[in-house]
């Protein structure tokens, strides 16, 4: 129903923003990996969609491009992954590691993201490896840019990492491991997406 979005990105705050459409403000929620490459507040972006419609909710969720969406609707294709858990997976790593961990079928990695157990990466070792035959590393089409070290859009470090472990939480993390792991990796003057990425890599 809505498959893109160009507009002024408003508001951040991990795993939702807001995004300004010729006046009209979407909700949407990304994974890191989208987050990582978005310009600053107040920048124009773009952003590929998926549309869900659920009985207590209508959901848009973003991806900096075609290949990463193409990805969350076949993972939420698989039985018992929502696209909650997809939109985990898919800021727990890098797209290109998710399919190298199918094809190696490397279930012990899969595990460590929030939500998966062992049965649940076996299954998608074995759903997905026939669906990623094709798959080519590419990158975004909106550009790859590293995420920002020192600049921070929030008034303070402290803020950066409350928003950073609500973010953590959010993507289904418990609040005590979310808390722990953006303790291990804070420094003054980060911003919360490069605490999340810090965060992240380090609990893989």
């Amino acid at each position: 129903m809505i498959g893109r979005l160009r507009g002024v990105v408003v508001e951040k705050r991990p795993p939702q923003l807001l995004l300004d459409v010729n006046g009209v403000g979407y909700e949407i929620e990304a994974p890191m990996t989208t987050f990582y490459r978005l310009p600053d507040e107040g920048q124009e972006a773009t952003l590929y969609t998926h549309f869900v419609v659920r009985e207590d909710a209508q959901l848009l969720y973003g991806f900096g491009d075609r290949k990463e969406r193409q990805l969350f609707r076949t993972l939420i294709r698989v039985n018992g992954v929502g696209p909650k858990l997809g939109l985990a997976i898919l800021s727990g790593m890098e797209s290109d590691m998710f399919v190298r961990c199918v094809h190696d079928d490397d279930s012990a990695t899969l595990t460590r993201l929030p939500g998966i157990g062992k049965k649940t990466a076996e299954r998608l070792i074995v759903e997905m490896r026939d669906r990623l035959d094709d798959w080519a590393p590419e990158l975004s089409e909106a550009g790859a840019a590293s995420p920002s070290l020192v600049v921070s859009n929030t008034p303070s470090d402290r803020v950066a990492v409350q928003d950073a472990i609500s973010a953590l939480v959010s993507l289904g993390y418990r609040q005590q491991d979310a808390s722990k792991a953006i303790g291990a990796v804070k420094e003054d003057g980060l911003a919360s997406e490069e605490l999340i990425r810090r965060a992240l890599k380090a609990m893989m």
